[in-house]
């Protein structure tokens, strides 16, 4: 059954979230029991071959959040909202908070940062019945700002800045918040802080609740592994091979086989000569 937003912030059990941009992927996360599936602008990076998350787009996520949908009707369905879709006003970021939910079905919409503008729109969007989960540390979509894809929160100063943008997006009505990629020391003295669950990436054991990119989980990707995730299946190996192996069973003539093939009767086919 379907968490509520309620349920996830009383909820006793770490909350497990993944991502998915696809139905298969969507309905396997489905399958598999996960409380929450986020989709993600992270389709920039791991679907559509971008170098970062910022050229993705709100037709984008739509896109992909619909077929996510249709995969997991029964389970907690969060979109990331694109980069620039919420940062020119409220007034934009209700229209693209309310395309997403009327579109896709989603249950949540997911913004990144603590800034006034982000602030604002996550009050307004609460306000008018939009479930928030906020995004803090680590912001993939302005990464270039923060001095590229590194871990924040380790000095002092950096870490009064993450915990009290966690502190600002939980009054600001966030019903979560996602921790990316902070020490592990710093994400537990937030969590101890708020009243809502965090949910980390990259941000030690201690929070309520962990998402990963599905493609880090399943090592969609050969190479290296990021330090963030952990690879409990080489789907990627395991998909070349396959490929491999039919390439050379079609090259070899041993694909189609006769099992594979439709039969047609003798005397209809005499009658083609």
């Amino acid at each position: 059954m379907k968490l509520t937003v309620p349920q996830i912030m009383a909820a006793s059990l770490p909350l497990v979230m993944v991502t998915a941009y696809d139905y298969p992927g969507a309905m396997h996360a489905q399958n598999a029991g996960v409380d929450l599936i986020l989709v993600g602008d992270s389709l920039g990076n791991v679907v559509l071959g971008y170098d970062s998350t910022a050229p993705v787009t709100l037709s984008d996520v739509i896109h992909h959040a619909r077929a996510a949908r249709r995969g997991a009707p029964d389970t907690f369905l969060v979109v990331d909202m694109p980069f620039g879709t919420y940062h020119t006003g409220v007034t934009d970021a209700m229209r693209a908070a309310v395309a997403i939910i009327q579109q896709t079905g989603a249950d949540a919409v997911k913004m990144e940062g603590s800034s006034p503008e982000v602030l604002e729109a996550t009050r307004t969007l609460t306000r008018n019945g939009v479930p928030v989960m906020a995004h803090v540390g680590l912001l993939p979509q302005t990464a270039t700002a923060q001095g590229g894809m590194k871990v924040q929160g380790t000095g002092v100063e950096g870490a009064k800045q993450v915990l009290e943008a966690a502190m600002s997006v939980q009054e600001a009505g966030a019903f979560s918040v996602v921790l990316e990629v902070i020490p592990a020391r710093l994400a537990r003295l937030i969590t101890e802080r708020l009243h809502i669950p965090t949910i980390g990436i990259g941000a030690g054991p201690h929070c309520k609740g962990q998402v990963l990119v599905t493609h880090d989980l399943l090592g969609v990707y050969e190479g290296e592994q990021k330090k963030i995730a952990k690879r409990y299946a080489e789907i990627g190996a395991l998909s070349t091979g396959a490929i491999r192996d039919y390439a050379a069973e079609v090259r070899g003539g041993q694909f189609p086989a006769r099992e594979n093939s439709f039969v047609i009767k003798d005397e209809v086919l005499d009658k083609l000569y």
